[in-house]
């Protein structure tokens, strides 16, 4: 696992925006943390990385929204499903295993139907409410080597 601490929301957005140009078609990255900690912030910066032009906002209410850029963006939102089955009717295997890049906020209340090989981001609150702790756990050797050069050989 490694930590990154960022001090604002845009260091988060920041931070997720250099993500995106070593992503590649049927990534998958789950994103999790409290009410607030910035997962849609961070999805914001990775769609800005992604040439994504349009605005980006919470698909709390339609479970996924698809953005074009570089490669399809499939930004999901399950905060709000009772079972992962809600998840199957829409097809997620589709998405996950499609031709663009997956991102799931609260993907940890479906983690069984998540890709063993992606990457799990967590955001922390710190005492500041600006500064959040990231943690970012790769799971599988692809996402070893991408969390490589993106956080290692910055």
């Amino acid at each position: 696992m490694f930590s990154v601490i960022t001090h604002s929301p845009e260091e988060t957005w920041e931070l997720a925006r250099k993500l995106a140009p070593i992503l590649s078609s049927g990534d998958v990255i789950n994103l999790s943390g409290d009410l607030g900690a910035g997962k849609t912030v961070f999805s914001k910066g990775l769609a800005v990385g992604l040439g994504i032009d349009e605005p980006v906002t919470s698909p709390t209410f339609t479970l996924i929204k698809e953005y074009m850029g570089r490669l399809p963006l499939y930004h999901f939102d399950v905060y709000r499903l009772s079972s992962p089955e809600e998840m199957e009717e829409l097809g997620f295997d589709e998405y996950f295993y499609g031709d663009g890049v997956s991102v799931v906020e609260w993907g940890d209340k479906i983690e069984e139907l998540l890709p063993d090989v992606r990457l799990d981001i967590r955001l922390l609150r710190l005492v500041d409410d600006e500064f959040r702790r990231i943690e970012v756990t790769p799971q599988g050797d692809v996402w070893q080597e991408k969390v490589d050069q993106w956080l290692v050989r910055e």
